[in-house]
């Protein structure tokens, strides 16, 4: 009752307290402590504390020493740095090492002023048990308060989340949730498929099943919210996970995984969505960090599209290998704009060239490699929306075509080293015009290389990247926030995708390994139905397909294939030496095929769409256009 009426006013007294004046009152306390630590080892020791009065000044000044040196000591040994709510094992070791040290001190200190007259050697060993017993207890029975306070501030806040995982992970994640005021959340249980914790409990939550309990106990407990904290899970683990949750239709959050945390990108205790590279589950990538940074380290890299998807993600991954200079090269203002501050900020001491320039433009291009002489190219510059295309074929060619004629002439030129084209698996056994004019800048690049005696230029095809400008992703959240339909334009449509880092990564792993002429073929993994993927982005935002959120098909778009590939008919493939990395053996680009392409690229703008598509199917023989242009 009295501990009812007590708590409100020492909350009240503790929350307008300011830091310095609470550690203060630490500082005090622990005098305090040491001070009747003293006397109490004294009185252990010789059962009173009378002394003549000739030693009673003596003994008083020597107390008054001690307890001088052994607050400096609990000072410098960070006592005050740890914050009480969250005492901790770590900082029970601090103390114990702080009180060792206050005893030892107090020992020379005390020899120093009198030789240790009439003090007995056993009162410092006293002294020091009942300093780590003083100082300890206070500091675990402030946590026991809060702790207690929180479970009773539990009782009335709304949501109520099971944490998958009961190792350190789920353990951190409890207590940020307990103490932290922006979650207005308890904790109803544990789960976790170690069989040796199961009916144990974490600060009395109980672990209430394994993960195919998960349903059973989301009914028992009433809960709203799903919590994952296993960081270490595999992709496997992680969708068993996910498939057990969907079914509860309850949001769910996720901590980060362990790549993300060595790479200091997200806190152990940070909780996101789940994000489709989760649900895909694409194993983490090992690069040859030896051979990429022998390519990358003091050269000059020129990344054309340097504002794209891609091209951004590319910059930032070429910077973690501290080029002489990295020259972005983008057509938009905004976007080079954002990429050079953001380059900026993460790493100060790279040297960056921005300039605004156009692939198209032989001038444009010409000038920045005049000016920056690079060593290596990777050209990401393209345009790559398949129905825009489609309404505007000739903007295809202009820039998808032309644009890698231009580049790779200045890169014969200059004699770069490494020229690198970024292509699609659009470009194979194509269906439409911007998989056609990536064709043939495949072959412009294959072309290149017949002329060079330098220059390596090389090709990487891959499918779709997760989270780019043109991904389904981004569009289908959009949709889901605004309450749906989510669109999708067949029920079998099938797609590859990859993570844009993973992408880049890949592109310049494939860029260290060729030797000229290759095209590059990157694992996608298995492919993915986009209704799949469509419906667990419903069901992790907590509602339900086709009542919530409805999908809606509305027919394959023009060009729009069911089924990407990666490799044309005639195509097969050879080893690497990196195990996601695959070489095509594409046919030879002939004499006929370039004279083709030339022809191509000197067609007037007022050119009629049919005449393109012809001209694109006399180079590309494997493209067959939508029915409105078949010829």
């Amino acid at each position: 009752m009295l501990l009812t009426k007590i708590n409100p006013f020492l909350k009240r007294m503790i929350s307008l307290l300011q830091p310095w004046q609470k550690t203060a009152i630490v500082i005090a306390t622990d005098i305090a402590i040491a001070t009747f630590a003293l006397y109490g080892s004294f009185f252990i020791k010789m059962g009173d504390l009378s002394f003549p009065a000739f030693e009673l000044k003596s003994f008083h000044i020597t107390l008054i020493l001690m307890i001088t040196l052994q607050a400096i000591s609990f000072y410098k040994m960070g006592l005050y740095k740890g914050i009480w709510r969250y005492s901790s094992t770590q900082d029970l070791i601090r103390l114990i090492k702080g009180a060792t040290l206050a005893v030892v001190f107090s020992f020379i200190g005390s020899f120093f002023y009198n030789r240790l007259n009439n003090i007995s050697r056993s009162v410092f060993f006293i002294d020091w048990l009942l300093l780590i017993i003083s100082l300890g207890g206070t500091r675990f029975a402030y946590r026991i308060w809060r702790d207690h306070n929180a479970k009773t501030n539990n009782n009335h806040r709304t949501d109520k989340i099971i944490i998958v995982g009961a190792g350190d992970g789920g353990e951190k994640l409890y207590r940020e949730i307990q103490h932290s005021p922006t979650f207005d959340s308890s904790v109803v249980a544990f789960i976790d498929d170690d069989l040796g914790k199961r009916n144990k409990s974490i600060h009395g939550i109980q672990i209430m099943g394994g993960i195919s309990d998960i349903a059973q106990v989301v009914k028992k407990t009433s809960a709203n919210k799903i919590f994952i904290a296993i960081p270490s899970a595999t992709n496997k683990e992680f969708r068993r996970i996910i498939k057990e949750c969907e079914n509860t239709k309850l949001e769910i959050k996720t901590l980060p995984s362990l790549k993300d945390i060595l790479q200091e990108s997200e806190k152990l205790t940070e909780l996101r969505d789940v994000k489709p590279e989760d649900l895909l589950g694409r194993d983490e990538i090992k690069l040859d960090r030896k051979n990429l940074g022998l390519m990358i380290k003091d050269k000059v890299v020129l990344v054309t599209g340097a504002g794209g998807s891609i091209g951004s993600e590319l910059c930032r991954q070429i910077a973690l290998f501290k080029p002489k200079t990295l020259v972005l090269f983008e057509i938009s203002e905004y976007f080079l704009y954002e990429l050079e501050m953001q380059l900026n900020e993460l790493f100060p001491e790279l040297n960056i060239i921005s300039t605004i320039g156009d692939v198209r433009s032989s001038q444009s291009v010409e000038n920045i490699f005049n000016k920056t002489n690079p060593s290596i190219v990777f050209h990401a510059a393209a345009y790559k929306h398949v129905p825009m295309m489609e309404k505007n074929p000739l903007e295809a060619v202009n820039t998808n075509i032309i644009g890698t004629k231009t580049v790779c002439e200045s890169s014969l030129k200059y004699n770069v080293d490494r020229f690198v084209l970024i292509s699609t698996d659009k470009a194979v056994n194509p269906t439409n015009i911007m998989g056609a004019t990536k064709r043939i800048a495949e072959m412009t690049t294959q072309r290149s290389q017949d002329k060079s005696k330098h220059t390596k230029f090389m090709v990487v095809r891959f499918g779709n990247v997760l989270g780019s400008s043109g991904s389904v992703i981004p569009l289908f959240k959009k949709q889901i926030k605004k309450g749906g339909p989510i669109t999708v334009t067949h029920p079998e449509i099938t797609r590859y995708f990859m993570s844009i880092p993973e992408a880049s990564q890949l592109v310049m792993q494939a860029g260290s390994i060729g030797s000229g002429g290759e095209i590059f073929v990157l694992d996608m993994g298995e492919p993915f139905k986009i209704t799949h993927l469509a419906k667990q982005l419903i069901t992790l935002a907590g509602l339900r397909v086709n009542e919530d959120i409805e999908i809606k098909f509305t027919g394959l778009r023009a060009g729009e294939k069911l089924y990407e590939e990666l490799l044309a008919d005639q195509e097969s493939t050879l080893t690497t030496c990196h195990p996601k990395v695959k070489i095509a053996k594409a046919r030879e680009v002939s004499k006929e095929t370039n004279k083709l392409i030339n022809e191509l690229v000197q067609l007037p703008p007022n050119t009629e769409v049919r005449t393109i598509i012809e001209r694109l199917q006399n180079i590309v023989p494997e493209y067959t256009p939508d029915n409105r242009f078949k010829v």
